[in-house]
């Protein structure tokens, strides 16, 4: 099975990228964060991201997810973000990364869980609140940035996947995926 990592700044699209992935016969794991703030804020904690456990829950939910998912009878499989995603979320709220973040990072490296290629989407020149989502559109082109720098730092190549409607960008990864395999068809063809 290739996993493949959707990211982006909040509220660049990718929770609708995802179900049209899905729609499409794709396998797809949620993201954690969003889930972990909706539980935490239903038991009273106004900004569970502050929190100095948030970042280790995070991973560990991804971690579970993921996990989980892997039994799945699919060729390729979508994640909502992944634990490469909660250490720029550490960078962008200027936390430490956590002794939990630090240990599931070096999993995910050392079991190579991830394809080397991720999918950034891009912001859409604006931000629908939530109370999961309390950023500016300049805070979130500063988190895709940060989201970008963290993914190259470990080693993986960004696709970028710009605006548009949930159907084009599911297009333009699934293309991506045709022009990687094929390009590499190509290169062990021509291999001697």
């Amino acid at each position: 099975m290739k996993r493949y990592i959707l990211t982006g700044a909040p509220g660049a699209g990718k929770t609708v990228v995802l179900r049209q992935l899905e729609l499409q016969g794709f396998g797809v794991v949620e993201e954690a964060a969003t889930d972990l703030i909706a539980l935490q804020q239903a038991q009273g904690i106004a900004e569970p991201w502050t929190g100095a456990s948030f970042l280790d829950s995070v991973a560990e939910l991804q971690k579970v997810r993921q996990t989980r998912a892997a039994a799945e009878p699919v060729a390729f499989q979508f994640h909502d973000r992944s634990a490469v995603c909660t250490a720029a979320l550490a960078a962008f709220l200027r936390m430490p990364v956590t002794g939990g973040l630090e240990r599931e990072l070096e999993r995910i490296r050392a079991e190579q869980i991830f394809e080397r290629q991720v999918f950034l989407l891009r912001n859409l020149g604006f931000i629908a609140r939530t109370e999961a989502r309390r950023i500016s559109l300049e805070e979130a082109l500063r988190f895709e940035r940060i989201h970008e720098d963290t993914y190259r730092k470990f080693g993986f190549e960004i696709v970028s996947i710009g605006p548009g409607t949930p159907l084009e960008r599911a297009a333009a990864i699934t293309k991506a995926l045709l022009d990687a395999s094929v390009g590499n068809v190509t290169s062990r063809l021509a291999q001697p």
